[in-house]
């Protein structure tokens, strides 16, 4: 039987658009270079697609520059998917623009209405809940919209908090199977992650932390050699992804795909 936090068979993605130069970032530490986020992402593609998955590859949408970072968008489960609404007031037009997607790959499809705010890389799927760190972006509100929707497919779902000064709950920490997450020190310090099996990113590695555990393959961003050693002792098949022009937007592995 299939496992469906970390085993898919299909993904969505989209294509980076030239407009990518103007998108969100919380600091200043360069313009995205296109031809290079351009080459990764069909090294992103090629990965997913390599475990025999299915990739439905969306055009670049140039209203929208953040659109690449479809995971924001939506929440996808077992029993159908979820419409985020995003806290950057600059990505809520994003959600209209996946649900023709959605709605093709499902037959349930429900909707984070509001005054909340939800943000899919905020959620974290393990075998037993569902994570939800509120942060900048995802808010009390959103979460308890969020719980009632998930309540009723029989999910279970748990508030956390993402650190100060993080974007996302998922910056810091990523699933590596239904058990094993891979984590920051600074958010497992939290005690967010009691009773699983925690893997640490390496000291000065903290930006590994966001990776994605896809059927037989992790995905994690390149430049990070001791926490790829140490998840390759651990026995997980490491892939390792260029995201030197997604980190400028303060993206990475997760924010690139919904999986399904």
């Amino acid at each position: 039987m299939s496992n469906p936090t970390y085993e898919f068979t299909r993904a969505i993605t989209r294509r980076p658009s030239a407009s990518i130069v103007d998108g969100l970032r919380a600091e200043d530490i360069g313009t995205p270079d296109l031809d290079k986020m351009l080459s990764a992402h069909a090294d992103y593609v090629a990965a997913l697609k390599s475990t025999g998955a299915k990739v439905i590859e969306l055009n670049a949408i140039e209203a929208h520059p953040d659109a690449v970072f479809v995971e924001d968008t939506t929440l996808c489960l077992p029993q159908g998917a979820i419409m985020m609404r995003p806290g950057a007031p600059s990505r809520m037009g994003e959600v209209a623009e996946m649900l023709p997607t959605i709605r093709a790959c499902y037959d349930d499809v429900r909707e984070i209405k509001g005054p909340g705010h939800v943000e899919g890389g905020d959620i974290l799927v393990t075998g037993r809940e569902i994570l939800v760190g509120r942060s900048d972006r995802t808010d009390a509100k959103g979460v308890a919209e969020l719980v009632e929707i998930a309540a009723e497919w029989g999910h279970q779902l748990r508030e956390v908090f993402t650190p100060p000064g993080v974007l996302h709950f998922k910056t810091d920490c990523s699933l590596m199977d239904a058990e094993t997450i891979l984590s920051t020190k600074r958010l497992d310090a939290s005690g967010c992650f009691e009773g699983y099996r925690v893997l640490h990113v390496a000291e000065g590695e903290e930006a590994a932390a966001n990776a994605i555990r896809f059927n037989n393959l992790v995905l994690m961003a390149s430049g990070f050699p001791r926490t790829a050693e140490m998840l390759d002792k651990a026995g997980y098949q490491v892939v390792e992804i260029s995201n030197s022009e997604c980190a400028k937007l303060d993206g990475g592995m997760s924010c690139l795909s919904l999986r399904l």
